[in-house]
């Protein structure tokens, strides 16, 4: 080429550059889009956020950060698979990844990676996030709910933690009558209205489905027993507003003073230490000093089995930038990260493996945090007694098992509730 064409083509290039005030495309940083939840922890996001950032300078990407509220998560889901963009990576609940599962890339690699780099998966995190032989995304971890509660409320009733959901009946009854009532949602939310139904559920003997996954078998005695407990349960000892509560509701009203119990995970004793200035008894003095945890009480069949809240990442298919996703989550995911993550949840987060149980954040962690440690053990999916499936992610999507309790508590018959709960299962399983 001539010297005088030369700088033709070249100047002309950096005139459109210049123009266009956008570098070339080999100069631009690979940009990932992660949607997120808030974490009830914000200190664990402002952590997850330090690592992204220290990720970009390292790799030269330009991976952000979304943050919007665990309820609308779904909603952009839907919007990016039938649009073909969005996020390229998208924090899930549940078994989410089974209800999206054509939509998502291979993550196989990462999950064979993780399990042999952590010890494997528990049944919670392997079920939410796999489909048979196939990974549908990479487990990410467990938030575990236990009860919290306020411990000088509990013994001006002169009752110790209950180990007996009648034991729970009464101590919340006492409590009420003191102004101290029970808060538990029913309420088409994400975390504390199922983590704590299916559990009850389960704790009478009841189940969804059979062990294929593909004959409904809700309607029956255990189904009805549990109910009708759960409704005298809920005119003695809760808090009627928690009906339509979401996750947060709880969280505020246990900091405000009123309610004394509350389904949940760690966030509310975690919070009030870290805030002790403002989290304060009615004596002023620092609460979090007065908040202990229970595990779930056992039922009719001796020990609950416990559902928590799974978290797993997805890749989109859709995504532009597959390799560049995984090679993130795999740094964010590996030991030396997540480590320091894991810390700063101070164990509202238990993470997808047995592997975590024995970081030596369990040997200084505070005595009310010790219940949370092993609650990736003794869980259950919804959908049991069939396997985890997007059948068992639609039910849950549309609050069956949870809105039977809440449909009985506001005058339902028990075997109206529970007839209708099993039909509305039936459309989705056998429909």
């Amino acid at each position: 080429m001539k010297r005088r064409r030369f700088l033709q083509v070249t100047t002309g290039g950096l005139a459109g550059i210049l123009a266009s005030g956008r570098a070339p495309a080999r100069a631009q940083a690979t940009r990932i889009h992660l949607l997120h939840w808030p974490n009830f922890i914000p200190e664990a996001d402002v952590e997850l956020r330090r690592q992204i950032a220290e990720y970009n300078r390292q790799m030269k990407t330009d991976v952000f950060m979304e943050n919007i509220n665990g309820n609308d998560i779904q909603a952009r889901i839907t919007a990016g698979v039938q649009s073909g963009s969005g996020p390229d990576i998208i924090f899930m609940l549940h078994n989410w990844p089974h209800l999206y599962a054509n939509a998502l890339a291979d993550v196989a690699d990462l999950c064979e990676w993780k399990a042999r780099d952590q010890g494997g998966y528990y049944f919670q995190s392997e079920s939410a996030a796999r489909d048979g032989k196939r990974w549908l995304a990479l487990p990410y971890g467990i938030v575990g709910n236990q009860i919290a509660y306020r411990k000088s409320w509990l013994a001006e009733v002169g009752a110790p933690p209950p180990k007996t959901l009648d034991e729970y009946r009464k101590i919340g009854a006492a409590l009420k009558k003191k102004g101290h009532p029970v808060g538990q949602t029913l309420g088409h939310t994400y975390g504390d209205a199922p983590t704590w139904t299916y559990p009850l559920l389960w704790t009478f003997g009841g189940a969804e489905t059979d062990p294929t996954g593909t004959k409904v078998v809700l309607n029956g005695k255990a189904a009805v027993e549990s109910v009708k407990w759960m409704t005298a349960f809920w005119n003695e000892a809760c808090d009627e507003a928690g009906l339509g509560w979401d996750d947060s509701n709880n969280n505020r009203a246990f900091h405000a003073g009123e309610i004394g119990v509350t389904l949940n995970g760690a966030s509310i004793y975690i919070f009030a230490k870290r805030n002790a200035e403002k989290i304060k008894d009615a004596a002023g003095e620092p609460m979090w000093r007065d908040i202990g945890h229970f595990t779930y009480p056992d039922g009719p069949h001796g020990k609950t089995p416990t559902y928590h809240l799974v978290t797993s990442h997805a890749v989109m298919k859709y995504s532009r930038n597959v390799p560049a996703a995984k090679d993130f989550l795999k740094h964010i995911h590996g030991k030396e990260q997540f480590s320091k993550w894991f810390e700063i949840s101070y164990g509202f987060d238990v993470g997808a493996t047995p592997y975590w149980e024995k970081h030596a954040l369990w040997t200084s962690i505070d005595e009310a945090m010790k219940p949370y440690r092993y609650t990736g053990r003794g869980s259950r999916m919804m959908g049991h007694a069939g396997p985890a499936s997007a059948r068992a992610g639609e039910a849950y999507t549309k609050y069956i098992v949870t809105d039977m309790y809440a449909k009985a508590v506001q005058g339902m018959p028990a075997e109206d509730a529970v007839r209708w709960a099993d039909g509305e299962l039936k459309k989705i399983y056998e429909g």
